[in-house]
């Protein structure tokens, strides 16, 4: 049956928090926007009036169209040329979600987007629903249809295989943009040392091009071999000019609330290469240059006041 203006209104009420819910499950914006949109689709053939919790309604539709979606993408990621890396979200897109607490911050990291890659779905989607959105485990086992010991259970496990494969550090967006400066700085002296300063000695780096645009798909590792990686790639070349079809802007940046470096070509983002910082230096460079990931960055991109370039890449 049609929706009533207000049934439509509810539903809109609920969407930015729909969609910071599936990015955070599905680790991509498109994929998201899609999930959403099927939810409100449910929504419109449901008898809106007998829906006592909208938001609980919307919501368990929404996690359990993510969960297959994460069922059916595992598969997907077996033919995925090279390495799989979550799409970045550039500082201010609304898909972000709530930042009031470093635990929103943190879920919504792209180390710990990465990271929950290795969880089951069942575990993504309780450590996603608690940590970032504070659901209580009561509402997550009615969501998931499981029992409210299961949900603690699954959400114990889930954070340790989280907290395991990082150190958290938090760094505002001043900081953020000076240790990109400096790795910058250091990553075009022309010699290998100043970067191996700025960098763990476990550190890695990776890049995920899907088949679309060369990248590193099996990781660098160790400050030297990362090191002599990044040095070669900011060097100045006319062959990387020819390669990428001209002279990229390189900015200093903030995505998913982590140091980033933005490449931008034409006023397209060509490239977003995540920094993950902790206390003994960087620990990892994840680099997004798949073009079908980077769209929407490209869209925000446009209508952001950027400033001036801290330099013209390959010259």
């Amino acid at each position: 049956m049609p929706l009533s203006a207000g049934d439509v209104e509810r539903f809109e009420a609920f969407r930015g928090r729909l969609e910071a819910i599936a990015y955070r499950l599905l680790g991509s914006a498109g994929e998201a926007e899609d999930a959403v949109q099927e939810t409100f689709l449910r929504w419109q053939g449901a008898d809106a009036d007998r829906v006592e919790v909208p938001e609980a309604w919307l919501t368990k539709v929404l996690t359990n169209l993510c969960l297959n979606q994460l069922a059916s993408a595992r598969a997907r990621r077996e033919t995925y040329v090279g390495a799989w890396l979550p799409e970045p979200l550039l500082a201010g897109d609304p898909m972000l979600g709530p930042a009031e607490t470093a635990e929103q911050r943190e879920s919504v990291s792209y180390a710990v987007l990465t990271l929950m890659e290795r969880l089951s779905p069942n575990e993504r989607a309780v450590y996603v629903l608690r940590e970032a959105f504070d659901y209580p485990h009561r509402e997550i086992a009615q969501i998931l249809d499981i029992t409210e010991a299961a949900s603690q259970q699954i959400f114990h496990r889930a954070k340790k295989h989280v907290a395991d494969g990082r150190v958290r550090s938090e760094v505002d967006e001043a900081a953020a943009r000076r240790i990109v400066e400096e790795f910058l700085a250091a990553a075009t002296s022309g010699r290998t040392e100043p970067l191996v300063r700025l960098l763990t000695a476990d550190a890695i780096a990776i890049g995920d091009g899907g088949g679309k645009v060369p990248a590193r798909a099996k990781a660098f590792e160790g400050a030297v071999a990362v090191a002599k990686f990044l040095w070669g790639l900011f060097r100045p070349g006319k062959a990387k000019r020819v390669l990428v079809g001209g002279t990229p802007e390189v900015y200093a940046w903030t995505a998913n609330g982590e140091p980033a470096v933005v490449v931008v070509l034409d006023g397209r983002v060509i490239g977003i290469m995540c920094l993950e910082v902790t206390a003994e230096g960087i620990a990892a460079f994840r680099n997004q240059v798949n073009p079908d990931k980077l769209e929407r960055a490209t869209a925000l991109w446009a209508g952001t006041e950027h400033g001036e370039p801290l330099f013209n890449a390959f010259v």
